[in-house]
């Protein structure tokens, strides 16, 4: 007993000095880390740790617009593949999109048409189309206006030469580590620390920028922090007032932010789901026009959806590209499987959330299910009635 008493006082003395050199050395982020993620069951971020995190409402409008329901729909079912797919790595939405009504729509894990999720990194798409809307109301001048012009730390050297473009397409320079799984990353410090301000305007731009694509979650965070001071509003607002309420979106949408009435976590974290992610896949296929009005400059569009440089043709402003079964293909894309996959030519839009994503293939710029997803719609609606 007197042993056992001795452990677990050591182990608590242990703990205490742990907790005593994270704050003195500024890495108390990394305990509400462990707090959110190993302390209730998971080994990372998740798609329902929203819950976690302070948040800002995405309102919606008054006025809903409801997807229409294919005449076909769910009169096909999912194929093995598909269904295999979804079971290993924890789907909890699919649905296909054809001619902008819904002909196949499957949840899973409890999971509904309302029921909210992480977006992870598909609000760097968002976010990208909050600075085209940001140039069409002229807050901003265009995607050549450096990023001194707003804030004065990048000012010196190359950072002067960095501008809100080379933010959306992932071409600053910055020196922000792509790290997901270190705790001592600055990827984690910015999901779980409570100044992410700090973190981004402490960054340094190291690299000639607008030559080449290099992904960093950090341009999408400074290219929000941008957006706000541009237009002077919460981005959740900015939101809400540009795209969710004009869409349509049926429900609320959280933002996480990283501490109370801070500010939004751009380069992630947008809870909603399936049917309101949808409506941006539709808006860029539409090239900017919902319901006849035009939302979003097509010019900017046409630019976003084309590859920026001719060595890394993986992604153009906000969007990842790729041409498979001969089809030219843009998407958004989150960490675990979050997709709004948009094949323009065939009119299909693809949906899939989920807790998991498949591996990176070798020499790909995307991930295995990426492409069973595509292949495996294609093959059900071949099969279609």
């Amino acid at each position: 007993m007197k042993i056992l008493k001795k452990l677990l006082k050591g182990l608590v003395g242990f703990i205490i000095v742990i907790v005593v050199i994270a704050y003195i050395f500024d890495y108390e982020y990394i305990l509400r880390g462990i707090r959110i993620t190993y302390l209730t069951g998971h080994k990372t971020a998740f798609i329902d740790d929203y819950s976690y995190f302070n948040n800002r409402t995405i309102e919606k409008g008054t006025n809903t617009h409801p997807w229409e329901f294919h005449q076909d729909y769910n009169k096909t079912a999912l194929t093995e593949k598909l269904e295999e797919t979804n079971r290993n790595l924890g789907t909890v939405a699919f649905m296909i999109i054809k001619n902008d009504s819904i002909w196949s729509e499957n949840y899973y894990d409890g999971y509904g048409t309302d029921s909210k999720s992480n977006s992870f990194s598909m609000a760097k798409s968002i976010t990208s189309a909050m600075l085209g809307k940001a140039i069409m109301e002229g807050h901003i001048k265009n995607l050549d206006q450096p990023v001194k012009d707003f804030f004065p730390e990048f000012s010196e050297g190359l950072a002067a030469k960095m501008t809100v473009g080379d933010l959306s397409s992932m071409a600053s320079g910055l020196n922000w580590d792509e790290q997901y799984y270190s705790p001592f990353s600055i990827t984690a410090r910015a999901y779980y620390d409570d100044d992410l301000p700090s973190t981004i305007l402490g960054l340094k731009v190291v690299d000639e920028p607008g030559k080449s694509f290099r992904y960093l979650s950090g341009n999408t965070q400074l290219l929000g922090m941008v957006i706000e001071k541009a237009t002077g509003k919460k981005l959740s607002e900015y939101l809400s007032d540009s795209f969710w309420k004009p869409l349509g979106a049926e429900n609320d949408a959280l933002w996480q932010l990283d501490e109370k009435d801070g500010i939004e976590k751009t380069y992630c974290c947008i809870a909603s789901n399936a049917r309101d992610f949808a409506r941006f896949g539709k808006l860029y296929k539409d090239f900017g026009k919902w319901n006849g009005k035009q939302l979003l400059d097509s010019a900017f569009i046409a630019k976003s959806i084309r590859p920026r440089f001719e060595n890394d043709k993986m992604y153009g402003y906000g969007f990842w590209l790729e041409n498979h079964l001969d089809k030219d293909i843009f998407y958004m894309r989150g960490i675990l499987g979050q997709y709004v996959i948009v094949i323009p030519e065939d009119d299909i839009i693809i949906v899939r959330l989920g807790h998991q994503r498949g591996p990176r293939l070798s020499g790909k710029s995307h991930p295995s299910d990426f492409y069973t997803y595509v292949e495996e719609a294609y093959k059900m609606l071949e099969n279609a009635p």
